[in-house]
């Protein structure tokens, strides 16, 4: 006879839930504790059961799950099995305001017979439904197209041990380490040895045994991957393997970045990690921008960070002295270099990115950089230009209310497209590719459609393609990691220390592009060219120094692959 399909199966119904699978378990530690747990889609609820008439019940948000396991007890007399699920639900700090990722662990005694082995198999059979049902719920986020790791999924862990503090391999064992084998990720920890060993080592890999390559260090050994996946014959293959950052450096700009992709709330330090390293057991990969960037020798490079010049680089190379005290050092090398502020002489040019319209992906609005102050900042209070402006555009850079106006550019009206470019050869005459179709030689001028700064001394220049410069400066409040744009900014010479200063302070919280600094420009664009006029200076792809010379660079929408949520 079949049952009415309006009536529950009640074994799947208990205390008004209706799920997946319900059952009653007793407490690993005391067999006299029983609890009734029910597993949904998206939850798992667990209420003891008591005579008491407010019993509490607790529900866990199975995206908020990495994997769940069966086993036998230590005990070869238990006839009980076990099964363990974990979580790593948003928690109140115990020191501080706001919530983080911690770490749950959920375990109960299966013994509903007295045969070992079917009370094993129904152990099993919940493990089983947990962690399918936690892979469906990844938490997705609204307008992004993501894929998904192969499961399970073979992991390359490269570990700089050397990046920040020296402490990337202490911490992976600490924090990661165990929670991959929560989520049941089988992995390959590679310990780096020299500088570009990583680069060698993707270059030549059998990359058909990988189905992710994950970083735990800072930015500059995954500089070296992304190069070393380039340089590979089979680079366009090459290149969509998924791409993984754990944080371990000083910087962890990228790691910042990806946390922030996933609308959490701001983390440093261990939290960050977590979150990472949470985002990495959930699978999910999204598209990755990368930069081409052409140097004066000829050589190309691709950048997944920044193109600095000026004070940033400065900042960046000159701080590798405090490289022992970790992310303080930036702080450090801020402070020695603006007591000697310096700036430079060179010429900028840009090719302008269109935006066009299109369906938002989530809430545009909220995501944006705001274009004027919400409320009294203590940057517009300081004074932005102690030395005397000479610049003929003064007035108009005074009266232009955006961050965005060409106060003191030069642009051609034509916006003729770029004829492509042939794709240069390589030294064993093989064609590297992809093709930079928006750059002319560096030793052409550039089209008529780019725009040039008539602007020529610098005090920085700043070409960034994610939202985070580094843990604790928010750059670019509106970057995404596919955006398909460059956000270039650059500060031009006259403007104060404390004004400076104020600045990146503001950075901190993504302000600075509301403080209305004159001196501070920030555009969108695909393409462009710098070109330093100084003898001397220092020149930073993803916080590696590079050659000092003429570099451009033009962006490669979604060319690589990266694990985030």
């Amino acid at each position: 006879m079949e049952k009415d399909a309006s009536v529950p199966d009640p074994s799947r119904q208990r205390n008004g839930v209706v799920g997946v699978l319900y059952g009653e378990f007793t407490d690993t530690l005391n067999d006299r504790v029983r609890y009734s747990v029910s597993l949904t889609e998206s939850a798992l609820t667990i209420q003891r059961i008591s005579s008491s008439p407010d019993r509490t019940k607790v529900v866990f948000n199975l995206t908020d799950c990495v994997g769940c396991r069966a086993y036998r007890g230590p005990d070869s007399g238990d006839v009980g099995a076990y099964f363990t699920a974990y979580f790593y639900p948003f928690k109140r700090r115990w020191m501080s305001a706001g919530v983080a990722r911690q770490r749950v662990e959920q375990c109960f005694r299966v013994a509903l017979v007295q045969d070992p082995l079917a009370n094993l198999q129904e152990a099993e059979r919940w493990a089983h439904a947990i962690r399918d049902a936690s892979v469906l719920q990844a938490p997705r986020r609204d307008g992004v197209a993501y894929t998904e790791v192969r499961r399970p999924c073979r992991v390359m862990i490269l570990v700089n041990p050397h990046s920040g503090r020296g402490q990337a391999l202490q911490l992976f064992t600490g924090h990661v380490q165990g929670m991959l084998t929560e989520a049941a990720v089988p992995y390959t920890l590679v310990i780096t040895e020299h500088q570009n060993h990583a680069r060698e080592l993707v270059r030549k890999a059998d990359l058909s045994q990988w189905d992710a390559l994950v970083i735990m260090s800072g930015d500059g050994l995954l500089f070296e991957v992304i190069n070393g996946l380039m340089e590979r014959e089979d680079w366009q293959e090459a290149i969509q393997t998924p791409l993984g950052i754990l944080p371990g450096g000083s910087g962890n700009a990228l790691a910042a970045s990806v946390h922030h992709y996933s609308q959490s709330p701001p983390a440093w330090n261990e939290e960050l990690l977590l979150s990472c390293g949470f985002m990495l057991c959930k699978g999910l990969v999204g598209s990755l921008d990368l930069v081409s960037i052409h140097l004066a020798s000829r050589q190309r490079v691709f950048s997944f960070l920044s193109l600095a010049w000026g004070f940033v680089a400065d900042v960046d190379i000159e701080s590798e002295k405090y490289r022992h005290v970790g992310a303080i050092r930036f702080l450090m090398g801020t402070l020695v270099r603006l007591a000697s502020l310096r700036v430079y002489q060179g010429r900028l040019a840009y090719l302008p990115f269109k935006e066009v319209p299109k369906l938002p992906k989530g809430n545009i609005k909220d995501s944006q950089p705001p274009s004027t102050p919400q409320h009294p900042s203590l940057c517009s209070s300081l004074p932005c230009r102690l030395i005397p402006n000479t610049s003929p555009n003064q007035n108009s850079r005074h009266n232009c209310n955006s961050t965005n106006c060409n106060h003191n550019t030069i642009s051609n009206s034509s916006n003729n497209a770029i004829t492509t470019k042939r794709p240069e050869p390589q030294s064993d005459g093989k064609t590297r590719a992809p093709v930079d179709s928006l750059l002319p030689g560096l030793d052409q001028p550039v089209p008529e459609s780019w725009t040039v700064v008539k602007e020529e001394n610098f005090v920085l220049v700043l070409a960034i393609y994610q939202s985070h410069l580094a843990e604790d400066l928010w750059t670019v409040p509106g970057a995404m990691a596919d955006d398909g744009m460059i956000h270039l900014f650059y500060v031009t010479a006259g403007i104060s220390r404390p004004a400076l200063l104020r600045l990146f302070l503001a950075m901190e919280k993504g302000a600075h592009l509301a403080c209305g600094c004159p001196h501070l420009v920030y555009e969108k664009v695909k393409a462009l060219r710098l070109e330093p006029v100084s003898p001397q200076g220092m020149i930073t792809v993803d916080g590696e120094m590079v050659e000092y010379g003429p570099v451009q660079a033009q962006i490669h929408p979604g060319l690589a692959r990266l694990i985030y949520g």
